[in-house]
């Protein structure tokens, strides 16, 4: 099975704190993997240091089988593939939803091919009924769609998504997750899923890491990882809060 994506014992610190240490772990082509941490467990820290967003100290990044180096911004690795969301939704608030896609769009298409690839984006991520809208106006939900639906105008191999679910109310998170599978199936789009839902890591990802206090703690089936004493233990009063929602 092909990797998208290989660290291998990559660490950063800031100020003496070591925010990830020797980590390492693989994302298969094609599949949904899940990120479970507590906060302050690294989790963001890995998706700047893999979008580029940060430099690693040491350790290396694979990207499609080929070494991503420190001196590979976040646009480069953008050009090669990757993509990312922010907990933050951020679009162009003055622009309409077709607006936000079509001009990353042009990037690299015609403007009539720019124009049908934003139509088919937002079929794909359910937006066509508000392509007119000013993306200000999006409900919360719509404007993390909006998010994905911007990166894929770059044609993405792999996106993280960084807690997409957060303020969302149950119906909002089951519909978001009917866009993240329908992307990976239909596109065949990689994804990387942090997220402090429970519910939402073992309904979509196949497999999942957890990390704690930026170290490796437990991978596999999310059903079967996330019920493990050490993984309680690690993730203990952030578990807690999660698995109610």
């Amino acid at each position: 099975m092909k990797n998208i994506i290989e660290t291998k014992n990559i660490s950063i610190s800031f100020g003496g704190i070591k925010a990830v240490q020797n980590l390492s772990f693989e994302i298969h082509e094609g599949e949904i993997l899940g990120l479970v941490g507590s906060n302050s467990s690294g989790k963001s820290t890995v998706v700047n240091l893999i979008s580029g967003a940060y430099t690693l100290d040491s350790g290396t990044i694979i990207f499609d089988e080929k070494e991503i180096l420190n001196k590979m911004g976040v646009a480069v690795r953008a050009k090669l593939g990757m993509g990312r969301t922010f907990q933050t939704p951020q679009p162009f608030s003055a622009l309409t939803v077709h607006e936000n896609v079509y001009t990353i769009a042009l990037q690299t298409c015609s403007k009539a091919a720019a124009h049908k690839k934003t139509e088919e984006i937002l079929k794909e991520t359910k937006l066509e009924g508000f392509a007119d809208m000013q993306s200000s106006k999006l409900p919360i939900e719509k404007r993390k769609w909006l998010d994905l639906a911007r990166i894929l105008a770059n044609d993405p191999k792999f996106i993280m998504l960084d807690e997409v679910m957060a303020r969302l109310n149950p119906s909002e998170m089951e519909e978001s997750l009917e866009v993240i599978v329908d992307i990976n199936k239909n596109l065949g789009v990689t994804f990387l899923f942090i997220e402090h839902v429970m519910k939402a890591i073992i309904k979509i990802c196949s497999r999942c890491i957890v990390i704690n206090e930026g170290k490796f703690l437990a991978q596999g089936v999310p059903e079967e990882v996330l019920v493990r004493k050490d993984v309680i233990s690690a993730y203990i009063g952030g578990m807690s809060r999660c698995c109610c929602h």
